[in-house]
């Protein structure tokens, strides 16, 4: 039994019973969240079928909606888990099926707690893709979506607020006083990219993290450090005279470091969006003689389709892609042979059952000793390979 077991068996120490609401498009991650913690109480004795709340967001023909809590959380401690970015949930209005939008996730999310009356002993919200997180600083007359988001949460007390891989962690200054998290996954990454990618080498010699602009360097750079091996970056040159689609167009991805000629290359960001910058970094490193481009993103979301990466797996110009299972993944995604899924939902469980007792989270979980711990299994592996 390891830590997180031991913590959520200890009951006296809790700050109050759990309680999970798993949010429209959250049903799968939530499902496998609270097996985790189930599984954990009833190792220890404890008769627990389950800490999910049953709850529903159901809307009128005229699109106004309403949030139902269809169990008494009075006294709990309340996690409720909302994904912003599912755009395959849909909801009737005037006729017409409409995909929910962020803003109508966020909105239900509001309801939701809402509904609670106040009933709950704390409300905590994860949320992996905040809202509005790309829309995290002013450069013009800009609105400041995400931080006025989370002031909004803050006034309706929520009391701890869970992220993975903000855009720009910076954006908890608009909330100092409400505990916010921004997580990285980095121990489960390479976990699924060890697995899955058997005959790496990761040394100087053959292996180099590129990071794909200035703004995931720091993301990269922590990769390159617990790997011991080398960073370079790409930096975007960017037409300032024009704004196309609310930003200014790249005009070419220029590099900066050492030769990846005849290495395995890992580059690592936060979103997949329409994937043209990490295709574009592809295809600039195989003309650099890059081995093989596996490429990391925290959210696949893939909005402009996946032909341009079939494209390039066929041409061999990009070997693996992986993603988190924190947001939406399409069916076509999930069956491409160059997707592979990094499951976060154990870890999300061990930030529950820390925070259900208010200790440190870095107590249970220490991402450089667990890193250290799998690449010397990796490497042992790899000499019995040889």
């Amino acid at each position: 039994m390891d830590k997180a077991s031991q913590i959520v068996l200890n009951t006296q120490d809790s700050v109050a019973p759990i309680g999970i609401i798993a949010m429209n498009g959250t049903q799968e991650l939530g499902t496998k969240i609270n097996n985790y913690l189930v599984k954990w109480a009833n190792e220890g004795g404890l008769n627990v079928d389950s800490f999910l709340v049953e709850t529903q967001c159901p809307r009128f023909s005229s699109g106004d909606g309403k949030a139902l809590i269809k169990k008494s959380i009075r006294g709990d401690d309340m996690y409720i888990l909302v994904d912003v970015g599912n755009y395959s949930c849909t909801y009737s209005m005037f006729g017409k099926e409409n995909c929910m939008s962020p803003d109508d996730h966020f909105q239900d999310l509001k309801r939701t707690i809402q509904a609670m009356s106040g009933k709950a002993h704390r409300i905590n919200v994860i949320m992996p893709i905040l809202y509005g997180g790309r829309q995290h600083r002013r450069n013009y007359r800009e609105s400041l979506d995400c931080a006025v988001a989370l002031q909004e949460l803050t006034a309706m007390s929520v009391s701890n607020i869970v992220c993975f891989d903000a855009h720009d962690p910076r954006v908890c200054n608009a909330i100092p006083l409400t505990g916010f998290d921004n997580v990285m996954p980095t121990y489960q990454v390479l976990k699924a990219m060890f697995k899955n990618v058997t005959d790496l080498n990761v040394s100087k010699d053959t292996f180099m993290v590129v990071s794909p602009d200035e703004g995931a360097i720091n993301r990269n750079m922590y990769y390159a450090s617990v790997l011991g091996v080398d960073l370079s970056m790409f930096y975007k040159r960017r037409d300032y005279s024009r704004i196309v689609n609310g930003r200014n167009p790249i005009v070419a991805h220029e590099y900066i470091g050492n030769s990846v000629e005849g290495k395995d290359v890992f580059i690592s960001d936060d979103i997949i969006s329409s994937g043209e910058s990490m295709l574009d970094i592809a295809y600039e490193l195989k003309k650099r003689n890059a081995k093989r481009i596996i490429a990391y993103a925290t959210y696949p979301i893939f909005t402009n389709g996946l032909d341009k990466f079939d494209t390039a797996y066929k041409e061999g110009i990009i070997d693996y892609v992986f993603g988190t299972n924190l947001t939406y993944r399409t069916p076509e995604l999930l069956a491409r042979p160059w997707f592979y899924e990094v499951d976060v939902s154990k870890y999300i469980a061990y930030f529950i059952a820390a925070l259900n007792h208010d200790v440190s989270i870095s107590s249970l979980i220490d991402p450089h000793d667990k890193i250290k711990t799998l690449l010397n299994k990796y490497n042992v592996k790899g000499a019995e390979r040889e």
